[in-house]
């Protein structure tokens, strides 16, 4: 009987596990993302890959620029907020740079 209640609870805990994983995870902009050729999860790393930090906030957002759709995240990186902008359909950063200062 023990066997038997503790793969009941394997089975819960990874049965629960599996549902989570198989959900869409929601962000904002998400009802752009059939639109969108790269997937929240690759932007993330190619985000992380140009500025190393903690992702804060993330956006998928039709904004001017590249094809004019992009996720957006914002990189707290050595204490400083910054922004990167990741194309949503080729991958390729738009946005590198100080979280709200615009370049000149």
């Amino acid at each position: 009987m023990k066997t038997l209640h503790g793969m009941f609870a394997l089975v819960a805990i990874f049965g629960i596990g599996a549902v989570a994983d198989a959900a869409p995870a929601k962000f904002k902009g998400s009802q752009f993302a059939s639109q969108a050729k790269i997937k929240l999860a690759s932007a993330r790393q190619i985000a992380l890959k140009a500025r190393p930090g903690t992702v804060t906030d993330q956006e998928l957002e039709k904004e001017k620029g590249g094809s004019g759709l992009r996720y957006s995240f914002d990189i707290t990186s050595h204490g400083k907020p910054y922004e990167v902008g990741v194309d949503a359909r080729t991958g390729a950063v738009l946005e590198n740079g100080v979280e709200g200062k615009n370049p000149d």
